[in-house]
C-alpha cells in the first residue's frame, strides 16, 4: 500500500535556519522583498503577544518549497515571511547557519549577506528598510530586559508548517490550485455566521445586506445602498448624504430587503457579494484607500456597542483583529445584541466614510494632498463628492488633524484615536464641524500632555503602556479631553542631550509638525506677504531660522512616506576620533527629524552639509515629499544660515541642537489646554 502521508513538517524557526543544512533559494519570478513597517510590526507584535501570554507554540503560517537537490529548496510561497524571519534573527543577533539566497539577484544577495552594516556597492533598499523597521519595532515593543527571553521564544516556540512539493508535480498546476478559492473561513466570516443565526429570515436578509455593504471598506456606504433607491433614501435622505438619525434609530427601523425568500444558508453568506448592487453601479464606485480593514473595524464597532454596559472595562478591550473571536466570545449574543450591533455597524461605517479621512488612490506627491475628507451625495441621478466643510479654514484643519493621527498610529491594533473619533460622532447626532474640529484639536493636545508628558504612562523606551490611552481619555466610559497635567517636563522624559534619550515616539514629531503648520495657517491664511515683511520676520524668528518661504507650509501634508527618524548630525560621525558631539548629544529631540524611509536609508551617514545640499536639490532627483517635515526644513535652514558665518564642518553643532530644541518646545507648549 502506498504511503499517503502528506509532505508536511512542523518546524521551529531554529530548525529552519539552524537545523538540518539547507539553502532557501528565492526564484527570479518571485517579487522583491516588499514588506513595510505595518506588516513587520504586526508579525513582531503577534509573536510578542504570544510570548507574554506564555503560549507553548505559536504558528505564523506556511512555507512551500520545491527540493531541487543538494539541500537547496526553491521557495514557492512564503518568501516575504521567510525574509522577515531572517531579518528578525539578524536584529536579535541570533545565529543563522542556513542561507537565504536570491537566484539571479546579486544586489539582494549582497545586501542580505552584509547585514547589519550593508557595506556593499549595490543595495536592495527593500531589505535595508526591512531590517531598520525590524530593529525599530523590537525596540518599540520588546522591553530590553525581556529581549533575551523573546529571542529564545522566537527561535524555539514560533513554528511554521513546511510543505515540500512532490518532485513529480506540475508546478504550473500547483500555482493554479494555490490561487483558487480553497482557504479556510476568515474570522469575520465566522463572526457573521454566529450573529446571523440569532435572527429570523427577514432580519437575516437585512443584516446580511448591511454586513456585505459595510465590508467593502473602500466604497462609500451610501453608494452601496444607492442601487436600491428606496432603501437608500429611507436611510440617507434624498441626496444620500445624511444619515437620518431622527427616524432611523435602531435596526428595526431599517428597510427590509424586498426579496427575502432566500433562507440564507451559511455557504450562501460566505459567497454573497452584494447581489443587490448592479454591475453598472459597482463600476461607477468612487473608491479610496481605507485606513482600516474590516476585521479591525468590527472590533471598534463592538467596543462602541459595549460602551453602554455598566461593567464594561474599555481599557481591557483588545483592538487587534487576531483577538476578534475572543472579544465576541465575551458577549452574550442574542437577538437584541445582534440587532444593536448591526445598526451600530451601519452607522459607524457611514461616519467613517464621511467624517474620517481616507487616502486617495494616488501616490503621495508634493503637488496635492492625497488625504480626503469628503462625503458622497447624489443629485439628478449623478453621484459626486464634496468636502465635509465649505469653509476652507475648518476643512484644512480637520484634514491635517485626522491625517496626523493616522500616520502616527497606522498599525491595526493602535487605532485608539479612531475609536475616540467615532465615539464622539456617535454621541453627537447633530454634527457641527467647528465643534468636531475643536474636539480633534483637544484630543491631540490631550494625547501630548496627559499621555506623552506623563512618565507613568510610558514604558522604558517611552512608548505608551497598554491601556494608557483609554485610562486617560475615557473616564466613567465617557470622553474626557481636558488636560489634567499641569507640568511640562519634556526634557525630564525625553532628554536634552545631557543624557541619552530612552526614545521619542513618532507622535511627538507629527504633533509638532501640525502645531508648526497651524501657527502658519492661523497667522498667514489669506494674506499676501513677501520676504522681509515685519510679520514674516517675527514668524521665522520664533522658528529659529531665516525666511525659507511659505510654500513649504502651503504644500505640507502628512505623507505616509515619512516613517523614519533621522539624526541630522549622523551617528557615524560620533564614532570618528575628535568628534564634535557624543552619543548623548545627538540622540535628543533637537537632532531628530522625520523623513521618508528610502531617503533615510541612502543618506543616514551623510554630514549635515551634504544632507542640506542633497535634500534641497532642485533637480528633482529627490522626491521632496520624502523630506516634507516642517521641523526638518527648519533644521536645514539653520544649517544653511550658518554656512556664511562658520568654517566648513561646523554648520550644525550642539549649540544649534539645544537652540532648535528650545524653540520647538516653545511651539509645543503654547496654546495647550489648561
Amino acid at each position: 500500500m502506498k504511503n499517503k502521508a502528506l509532505p508536511l513538517k512542523e518546524l521551529s524557526i531554529a530548525q529552519i535556519y539552524n537545523g538540518e543544512k539547507a539553502t532557501y533559494e528565492v526564484p527570479i519570478y518571485q517579487r522583491n522583498y516588499a514588506w513595510e513597517k505595518d506588516e513587520i510590526s504586526a508579525l513582531i507584535q503577534d509573536v510578542h503577544d504570544a510570548y507574554t501570554a506564555k503560549k507553548q507554540t505559536y504558528f505564523i503560517g506556511t512555507l512551500v518549497s520545491f527540493h531541487k537537490g543538494d539541500q537547496v529548496y526553491e521557495v514557492i510561497d512564503g518568501q516575504q515571511r521567510l525574509t522577515t524571519i531572517n531579518l528578525i534573527l539578524s536584529a536579535l543577533e541570533a545565529p543563522l547557519q542556513n542561507k537565504l539566497t536570491y537566484r539571479a539577484r546579486k544586489k539582494s544577495n549582497d545586501t542580505i549577506q552584509s547585514i547589519p552594516f550593508f557595506e556593499t556597492e549595490e543595495k536592495d533598499y527593500g531589505i535595508i528598510n526591512g531590517f531598520k523597521y525590524v530593529k525599530e519595532t523590537i525596540d518599540e515593543i520588546v522591553p530590553k530586559d525581556s529581549q533575551d527571553g523573546f529571542k529564545s521564544y522566537f527561535q524555539h516556540s514560533v513554528h511554521l508548517i513546511h510543505y515540500q512539493v512532490p518532485k513529480d508535480i506540475d508546478l504550473n498546476h500547483y500555482f493554479e490550485i494555490m490561487n483558487s478559492r480553497g482557504e479556510q473561513l476568515e474570522k469575520h466570516e465566522i463572526i457573521k455566521a454566529r450573529l446571523i443565526e440569532k435572527l429570523g429570515d427577514a432580519d437575516k436578509a437585512k443584516f446580511n445586506r448591511l454586513w456585505e455593504y459595510c465590508s467593502e471598506m473602500n466604497v462609500y456606504i451610501q453608494q452601496k445602498y444607492s442601487s436600491d433607491k428606496k432603501s437608500a433614501i429611507h436611510i440617507f435622505g434624498r441626496s444620500l448624504c445624511d444619515f437620518d438619525f431622527e427616524n432611523i434609530t435602531d435596526f428595526d427601523a431599517l428597510p427590509d430587503v424586498e426579496d427575502n425568500t432566500n433562507t440564507l444558508k451559511i455557504s450562501d453568506l460566505i459567497d454573497y457579494r452584494g447581489a443587490c448592487a448592479t454591475k453598472e453601479e459597482e463600476n461607477k464606485a468612487d473608491t479610496f484607500q481605507p485606513i482600516i480593514d474590516f476585521s479591525n473595524f468590527l472590533l471598534i464597532v463592538l467596543k462602541l456597542t459595549r460602551m453602554k454596559e455598566s461593567e464594561f472595562d474599555p481599557a481591557s478591550f483588545n483592538l487587534d483583529d487576531k483577538e476578534l473571536i475572543n472579544e465576541f466570545d465575551k458577549v452574550q449574543v442574542d437577538n437584541e445584541f445582534v440587532k444593536n450591533f448591526g445598526f451600530n455597524l451601519l452607522m459607524a461605517k457611514y461616519l467613517l466614510d464621511n467624517y474620517i479621512v481616507h487616502h486617495s488612490n494616488e501616490d503621495d506627491t508634493i503637488e496635492s494632498n492625497p488625504w480626503k475628507l469628503q462625503y458622497w451625495q447624489k443629485e439628478n441621478n449623478k453621484g459626486y463628492l464634496k468636502n465635509l466643510d465649505d469653509e476652507n479654514y475648518i476643512q484644512n484643519k480637520l484634514v491635517h488633524l485626522l491625517s496626523m493621527f493616522e500616520v502616527s498610529f497606522t498599525p491595526r491594533q493602535r487605532k485608539n484615536y479612531l475609536f475616540y473619533c467615532l465615539f464622539y460622532l456617535f454621541n453627537n447626532e447633530y454634527l457641527d464641524n467647528v465643534e468636531y474640529c475643536g474636539f480633534l484639536s483637544g484630543l491631540a493636545d490631550k494625547y501630548f500632555k496627559d499621555i506623552y508628558l506623563m512618565a507613568d504612562n510610558l514604558n522604558e523606551i517611552n512608548t505608551p503602556k497598554p491601556g494608557s490611552f483609554d485610562s486617560v481619555i475615557l473616564r466613567n466610559n465617557s470622553l474626557d479631553i481636558k488636560s489634567h497635567n499641569s507640568g511640562f517636563d519634556f526634557a525630564g522624559i525625553y532628554g536634552d542631550g545631557t543624557t541619552i534619550s530612552k526614545g521619542i515616539p513618532l507622535f511627538i514629531f507629527n504633533y509638532l509638525d501640525y502645531k508648526l503648520w497651524e501657527k502658519y495657517f492661523d497667522e498667514f491664511r489669506g494674506k499676501k506677504t513677501k520676504e522681509g515683511d515685519k510679520e514674516r520676520n517675527k514668524f521665522f524668528d520664533i522658528l529659529g531660522c531665516s525666511d525659507f518661504g511659505l510654500r513649504v507650509f502651503d504644500q505640507f501634508y502628512f505623507s505616509r512616506t515619512r516613517r523614519s527618524l533621522e539624526h541630522y548630525y549622523p551617528q557615524a560621525n560620533v564614532k570618528v576620533e575628535n568628534s564634535e558631539m557624543n552619543r548623548d548629544q545627538i540622540n535628543c529631540f533637537g537632532n531628530y527629524a522625520m523623513i521618508g524611509s528610502e531617503i533615510n536609508s541612502s543618506g543616514s551617514n551623510w554630514t549635515p552639509k551634504i544632507k542640506l545640499d542633497h535634500y534641497l536639490d532642485v533637480s528633482g532627483k529627490i522626491k521632496q515629499v520624502s523630506v516634507a517635515s516642517i521641523k526638518f526644513m527648519i533644521m536645514m535652514q539653520m544649517c544653511k544660515d550658518n554656512q556664511n558665518t562658520r568654517t566648513a564642518g561646523q554648520e550644525w553643532n550642539y549649540d544649534d541642537i539645544k537652540d532648535h530644541q528650545e524653540k520647538m518646545l516653545g511651539i509645543l507648549s503654547s496654546g495647550l489646554n489648561a
